[in-house]
């Protein structure tokens, strides 16, 4: 089905912002229920307002990874949004949709970063009331960044649960709406418009998308909007091997919680997907790598290389993930793209990413 075509059948179908499948877990393996899911994902992906705030992000070629891997890759440059991150889709997306009503009680949420970097500018832009509540060990330009933009920081706990935790018991203290991180219908299609733009930039061959993953907010989006026009294309998603909550949840067929979760890539520290997340991920996501720390600091370093800017670890997963793909399957002349989610990295860890990559990756 062409894109126009299913923008006027669909146009019907639901209200923008609403779920038609509002518990996840009714999904199940119904063929009827997931290609309803399926729609309603897609319908919310083409009506999120992501534009107000943010920008469409280029899709840039990667020389030297394509030279050296035999395969064109191609960068989905999201470190170059107005947050320096792919978050502000979502987050601005679910915050437009709120009633007058809810807008005037504030917003309150958990975030290693960039979910909250995201929200401030969202909460920002409507003139709304948000309070963010971080993990101690979240990076200070992060921190800095989210104040900068008029929100109130909370630092919490030394990881994500903990943080959640408190924002869900701040949420019902004070009155305020919690925007979720990722678990969420109006942040995944806010997420999803990463994949429109994608399919839109590239409409010739595209073999595979290298989606980095945490709680399932970018890769449940544009596996949704990928799998219904083109699902010719893997979509694949890349977690750190001490952080990976999809990869774990995929081969138990149901959603698990890792004891401990690895804080390196802090921006995909997550030890639960979301349930609504995997309800989509289960059924479109063709499969999950893992990479050390040690790959994703030459994933950073190639990033580097080939663009002169400088990504946060959980932005070059994907790229590492790509990689690791080619290394296995040795394919050639196939068409790759990797999603750079984000670039908010603490200046002083760059040691040690320089460091890490020396002992992996492309030669010079």
């Amino acid at each position: 089905m062409s894109l126009s075509s299913f923008q006027l059948s669909s146009a019907r179908a639901w209200p923008a912002g609403a779920s038609s499948l509002s518990d996840p877990d009714t999904v199940g393996d119904d063929p009827g229920l997931r290609q309803q899911l399926l729609r309603d994902t897609v319908t919310q992906i083409l009506s999120a307002p992501v534009y107000d705030v943010s920008i469409e992000t280029p899709l840039q070629p990667a020389a030297r990874l394509t030279a050296a891997l035999g395969n064109q890759v191609l960068l989905k440059r999201e470190d170059l949004q107005p947050v320096f991150s792919f978050k502000i889709r979502g987050a601005y997306t679910k915050v437009s949709r709120l009633s007058a009503e809810a807008r005037a009680r504030g917003v309150v949420t958990a975030s290693a970063g960039n979910h909250a970097q995201g929200l401030a500018l969202a909460a920002q832009k409507l003139g709304i009331v948000a309070v963010i509540v971080m993990p101690v060990s979240t990076p200070a330009i992060k921190v800095h960044g989210v104040r900068s933009r008029g929100a109130q920081v909370l630092l919490h706990g030394d990881a994500f649960p903990e943080a959640l935790a408190f924002a869900l018991a701040l949420a019902e203290e004070r009155g305020l709406n919690f925007v979720p991180p990722y678990d969420d219908p109006a942040v995944i299609a806010g997420q999803g418009t990463v994949g429109v733009e994608v399919l839109r930039q590239h409409s010739g061959q595209l073999d595979a998308i290298f989606v980095p993953v945490g709680g399932g907010g970018l890769i449940a989006g544009i596996a949704a909007y990928v799998k219904y026009l083109r699902p010719d294309i893997r979509v694949i998603g890349v977690e750190p091997e001490d952080s990976n909550c999809l990869q774990q949840a995929l081969a138990a067929g149901k959603r698990v919680v890792l004891p401990k979760v690895g804080t390196f890539a802090d921006g995909v520290a997550v030890a639960q997907i979301g349930a609504h997340n995997f309800a989509l991920c289960r059924h479109w996501v063709d499969e999950v790598i893992t990479v050390s720390t040690d790959e994703t600091c030459a994933a950073l370093r190639d990033i580097f290389n080939d663009t002169r800017s400088i990504t946060e670890p959980s932005g070059a997963l994907a790229v590492a993930g790509l990689k690791k793909y080619v290394a296995r399957e040795q394919c050639r002349d196939q068409v790759l793209v990797a999603i750079n989610s984000g670039a908010n990295i603490n200046f002083d860890s760059l040691g040690y990413v320089i460091e890490r990559a020396g002992l992996q990756g492309l030669s010079d």
